[in-house]
């Protein structure tokens, strides 16, 4: 059986897959027509459920559950790792709702929670890819930005000043781990395809994390930031056990994010069951 899987080129999700592409695990008699784009577009493309299997922003998946379910592995949440409100220059909370934003995406997470805690005006928001946003900063086309992804370990060697950090906020308030993207299958597919597929991306986290040399060659052709350095810290902050497997502590605080999300107004109702 042939599925559509499509996840973004950053180093966490090449981790991860690295084992079904160049299979180097049991497939269990599947094939995956592979395509790989910044989260954001594939946030965009499942409106139209072009993939059978997608990397999501988990405010994405509030807009097509729908049509989409959670996979219990390869998601990415946890602690001290969410997105970070970076400027060149000094700005205090109370003037974020009022000064120019980038974003990552409408669809990101990122977004989410910049909305869940400040709301800030709409004409105040400006999308770009998030490899963009530091330049965008630095030439002042905006007053600050979000990062994620690598540049979230770059900012500084830009001279640019972390503001905030979302995910520090998210945990301070709820202490949970925080919920960023997740691995989303077509909710219409059967129980036996859903399980088995969570168990094969399970199969190849597990593969990464006893064979981390096996992988390198595909993460750098894929990456945005070439550094080794950056690469490593990166895969450590953002594959961790809620990659694995969700468990209660990562289902309890997806639950808390869309929660938290449909008390702000920031996000649709999620279509129960979120999980397979």
């Amino acid at each position: 059986m042939v599925l559509n899987l499509g996840f973004s080129p950053c180093p966490n999700d090449t981790y991860i897959f690295d084992a079904i592409v160049n299979k180097r695990i049991d497939l269990k008699g599947y094939s995956f027509d592979v395509q790989t784009a910044d989260v954001e577009i594939l946030n965009k493309n499942s409106f139209e459920q072009i993939l059978d299997i997608t990397k999501l922003s988990f405010n994405a998946f509030a807009y097509v559950s729908e049509n989409y379910q959670i996979l219990n592995s390869g998601a990415a949440l946890g602690f001290a790792n969410g997105p970070l409100l970076v400027s060149k220059r000094k700005i205090y909370p109370d003037e974020v709702p009022y000064i120019k934003i980038a974003i990552p995406g409408k669809y990101t997470t990122a977004n989410m929670l910049l909305n869940i805690f400040w709301q800030p005006q709409k004409n105040n928001v400006h999308e770009y890819l998030f490899s963009d946003i530091e330049d965008a900063i630095q030439s002042n086309e905006v007053d600050a930005g979000l990062v994620i992804h690598e540049t979230r370990f770059t900012y500084k060697k830009r001279g640019l000043l972390k503001i905030a950090d979302l995910g520090e906020m998210w945990e301070k308030e709820n202490n949970l781990p925080l919920p960023l993207g997740a691995i989303a299958i077509k909710r219409n597919l059967s129980q036996n395809i859903k399980n088995d597929i969570s168990q094969i991306i399970r199969d190849s986290i597990e593969f990464a994390n006893k064979n981390p040399e096996a992988s390198k060659q595909y993460i750098k052709q894929s990456a945005q930031e070439t550094s080794e350095e950056v690469t490593k810290q990166h895969i450590n902050l953002y594959v961790n056990k809620y990659s694995v497997d969700l468990g209660n502590d990562g289902k309890s605080a997806i639950n808390q994010f869309y929660k938290l999300g449909n008390s702000k107004n920031v996000c649709p109702k999620v279509v129960e069951p979120i999980f397979i």
